[in-house]
């Protein structure tokens, strides 16, 4: 049968049908329906043709049964059940906070970051009781327990930022989600909790390198998140903020030499907003025997063999003209190394 012919008689079969099932009672039709959620969430297949179509062959003539032989027929189903799609969500949630675990908080808006900057914790070297503060507070959180806002403050490059980083890929933090905030939007940060406050997932708002100058009134909009806000903090939420200053603020000596009547007060507003944080965990500057002691363990670690006493000496060497004896120079140390620097 060519191509054209049997278009037109195809179409001629499907008038026929249609024609015929407008004089039959809508009870007595068994032309089947899918439903658009049943679709939705189906596969269609084809599958082999069976010998006879019950609920169009009704509707024809005998002479049309070799165009219904030949129509295409698929199965229609779910793969999944109600329960067991209640019982996914139920575990891995939904929208941008399943498919993602960092963001970056941007204008008003939540930027997925779909590859985080997150160091292993077997790369972690040194600061032990440090980490263990902070991760035992981070289980806290998991858990549902009351837990303390966190400040990691200290020397630059001793691993701060790092330590927050790094929790994404603990085990068993897998419902953790970090959200990274710039000082700017500090002023929309009770928006975001609002959002956050209910959600199976447990947030932690990361302030970065947070320092506020002395005319800078940001600090005020934190103090009342920290505390003394009418609106409380949900449960699942917690701020975990690194500085390079413990107090957060800058101070000069004229600052306690001014002519304000009530000056020790005004130093204490200014310092106060780290005292709100309830977990203050400093991170200070190595001495030189833990600092070569982390050089040796990075070097195993990275698979950089040479003579233990070369190394150190080299390692003294390094530190000489890059001071700060921390994590940051030690790796960069370890880099040159492997860039064959010293060869």
């Amino acid at each position: 049968m060519g191509r054209r012919r049997y278009a037109r008689w195809s179409t001629t079969a499907w008038e026929t049908a249609g024609q015929r099932g407008r004089h039959q009672s809508p009870n007595s039709r068994s032309v089947s329906t899918i439903s658009p959620a049943a679709s939705a969430g189906s596969t269609h297949t084809n599958v082999p043709a069976r010998p006879k179509c019950p609920n169009v062959a009704g509707l024809l003539p005998g002479e049309y049964t070799p165009v219904l032989e030949r129509l295409p027929r698929w199965a229609a189903g779910a793969p999944f059940t109600f329960q067991s799609l209640t019982l996914y969500y139920r575990k891995h949630g939904c929208g941008l906070f399943a498919r993602y675990r960092a963001f970056l908080w941007e204008n008003g808006t939540l930027a997925p970051v779909a590859h985080p900057d997150c160091m292993a914790p077997r790369e972690l070297r040194g600061y032990e009781r440090q980490r263990e503060e902070v991760l035992a507070n981070t289980r806290a959180l998991l858990e549902g327990k009351p837990v303390h806002n966190v400040l990691l403050y200290g020397d630059s490059g001793t691993g701060k930022s790092v330590t927050v980083k790094s929790l994404l890929a603990v085990s068993g933090f897998e419902n953790l989600r970090l959200i990274e905030v710039e000082k700017d939007g500090l002023s929309d940060l009770p928006r975001l909790i609002r959002t956050l406050g209910g959600r199976r997932q447990s947030f932690i708002l990361f302030l970065d390198d947070l320092t506020f100058e002395q005319d800078d009134r940001t600090y005020s909009a934190l103090k009342t998140i920290l505390e003394g806000g009418l609106e409380r903090r949900p449960d699942n939420v917690a701020i975990y903020a690194t500085s390079n200053r413990r107090t957060l603020v800058r101070q000069t000596f004229s600052d306690r030499a001014g002519d304000e009547v009530d000056l020790s007060e005004t130093i204490q507003e200014r310092t106060s907003l780290a005292e709100r944080f309830g977990l203050r965990i400093p991170f200070l500057t190595m001495s030189r025997a833990e600092f070569l002691s982390l050089v040796e363990q990075l070097a195993a670690l990275h698979g950089i063999t040479m003579e233990s006493q070369t190394l150190r000496t080299e390692a003294v060497r390094w530190e000489m003209h890059h001071p700060g004896r921390t994590p940051r120079t030690a790796r960069q140390f370890l880099m040159s190394l492997s860039l064959s620097f010293f060869h």
